[in-house]
């Protein structure tokens, strides 16, 4: 990962509600969550949650997809990894105690590697 991709996807998480929201749908896992259920479970606002998400898919971290009526939005636990093994590159020198976060496959339902 780029410096530059790092800190749009560090900005962009740097807002309690954007912050909540890329937990919440973490937590959700591969399925995600429909615009309605995420807005009610952070009781924000349709417009306020609508640019949230737009600061966050700009970063790359998160997409959505239209099913019907419905749009659902996900994580991208691939630019979510990304993000974190940036992070931790070099950790400690390398040392193995140090070693990065597990990592969360992005097909496997409720479950990390």
């Amino acid at each position: 990962m780029e410096t530059k991709t790092a800190l749009s996807a560090l900005s962009a998480l740097s807002h309690e509600s954007r912050l909540s929201a890329f937990r919440a749908l973490v937590q959700a896992g591969p399925d995600g969550l429909a615009v309605g259920e995420l807005r009610a479970h952070l009781d924000l606002p349709p417009a306020t949650l609508s640019a949230h998400l737009n600061v966050l898919r700009a970063a790359a971290l998160v997409h959505d997809e239209r099913e019907g009526r419905v749009i659902r939005v996900r994580a991208n636990y691939l630019q979510m990894n990304a993000l974190l093994a940036y992070l931790t590159e070099n950790c400690c020198a390398g040392a193995v105690e140090c070693g990065p976060a597990v990592a969360c496959p992005p097909k496997t339902p409720g479950a990390c590697a």
